[in-house]
C-alpha cells in the first residue's frame, strides 16, 4: 500500500508539472514573435553621408522623417529654444553644445535618445518582463508587464521606469501591441539628437509609446512615441519604425564608446586627443586645462 500511495503521488505531481508547463507554454503563445536584429528604418532615397548622416533624413534623429536637428521642428518653448541655439552655436565653433555628456564623457543619452538604434536592437519578450537590448553607451531597457504598480520614492535614471501593457487589438487570441508608460526621475541633461535638441533640465519628462508590427510589413516594427516635456509647447508624437535583418543569426556586433575614443573632457571643456597621445583644441582660441596642481616641467 505505500508503495501504490507513493506512485499515486509521484504520479499526481507529473501531470501537475505537466500541467504547469502546459498552461506556461500556452501563455507565452500569445505573445508576439519580435526576434531578430531591429535597425532604425531610413526614409526612401536616403543617401549615405561621409559623416555618416542622410540627406533625406539627416543624421539620427528622433523624428526619421525629418532631418536632425532644426529640421526636427519640434516644439520648443522660446526658453529652450534659445537653449537649443546655443547648443547649436557651440557646436559651429567647434564644442559639443548640450550633446558634451553623451559625445565626450561617453555617458548614456537616456529616453529618448536610446530609441534611435543607432546600433541594431533586440527585443526579449517574456510574460512578465520586455527586455530591449541597445548596446553601445546605453543600457538596455526593462518594460515590466506584470500588473505591477509604480514604485515609491525611485532613484534617478536616463532610462526612466516603465510598465507596459500588451494588447490584442485585431481579437486574434495573440498580443500584437504593446502600450508602455515610461516615468523618472531622470538623469540629465537629455537630448534627442546630437546637435543638443534639448530636453527640460527638471527632468521630469513622461513618454507614452504603443509598439507593434507592420500590418503589411511584418519586417517593419513600429514605435508610436508621444514625449510630454516641460521643454515643449505641446506633446510631440513620432512614429519611429525599425526594420528586421533578413539574416535569421545576425552578427551582433560589439560597441563600447569608451573604445579608441578621440575626445576627453576636462571639466567642462572637450579636448581632442591626437594619435601621438597629446590633447588639441577643438575651437580656435581654446585655453589649455587648468594645470594648477601640476609643477612646471623642468627644462
Amino acid at each position: 500500500m505505500i508503495f501504490r500511495s507513493s506512485t499515486s503521488a509521484i504520479t499526481a505531481a507529473v501531470i501537475a508539472t505537466m500541467a504547469v508547463a502546459s498552461a506556461a507554454q500556452a501563455a507565452e503563445g500569445r505573445y508576439p514573435d519580435w526576434k531578430g536584429a531591429w535597425t532604425r528604418w531610413f526614409p526612401p532615397g536616403s543617401v549615405l553621408e561621409p559623416n555618416g548622416g542622410f540627406t533625406a533624413g539627416g543624421q539620427p534623429s528622433h523624428d526619421q522623417t525629418k532631418p536632425w536637428g532644426q529640421g526636427q521642428e519640434a516644439p520648443l518653448t522660446p526658453e529652450y529654444e534659445k537653449v537649443f541655439e546655443a547648443s547649436l552655436a557651440d557646436q559651429a565653433n567647434g564644442g559639443e553644445g548640450n550633446f558634451f555628456d553623451h559625445s565626450v564623457r561617453c555617458m548614456p543619452g537616456g529616453m529618448p535618445l536610446m530609441t534611435v538604434a543607432f546600433f541594431p536592437m533586440e527585443f526579449v519578450v517574456t510574460p512578465e518582463t520586455t527586455y530591449i537590448l541597445i548596446g553601445g553607451a546605453e543600457h538596455y531597457r526593462r518594460i515590466f508587464t506584470d500588473g505591477r504598480d509604480w514604485p515609491k520614492d525611485l532613484e534617478p535614471t536616463y532610462a526612466g521606469y516603465s510598465i507596459g501593457k500588451w494588447l490584442d487589438t485585431d481579437g486574434s487570441g495573440r498580443f500584437d501591441t504593446l502600450e508602455v508608460e515610461t516615468l523618472g526621475p531622470f538623469k540629465g541633461p537629455r537630448a534627442y539628437d546630437a546637435t543638443g535638441l534639448p530636453l527640460h533640465f527638471d527632468n521630469e519628462s513622461v513618454f507614452k509609446e504603443r509598439l507593434y508590427r507592420d500590418k503589411a510589413d511584418p519586417n517593419m516594427l513600429h514605435d508610436v512615441i508621444t514625449v510630454y516635456d516641460h521643454a515643449l509647447t505641446r506633446p510631440w508624437t513620432v512614429d519611429k519604425r525599425y526594420v528586421r535583418d533578413p539574416n535569421p543569426r545576425p552578427d551582433w556586433d560589439e560597441a563600447y564608446c569608451t573604445e579608441n575614443r578621440s575626445m576627453v573632457a576636462v571639466g567642462n571643456q572637450s579636448y581632442f586627443l591626437s594619435g601621438d597621445g597629446v590633447l588639441m583644441p577643438v575651437r580656435k582660441g581654446q585655453a589649455p586645462p587648468d594645470l594648477r596642481y601640476f609643477k612646471p616641467a623642468g627644462k
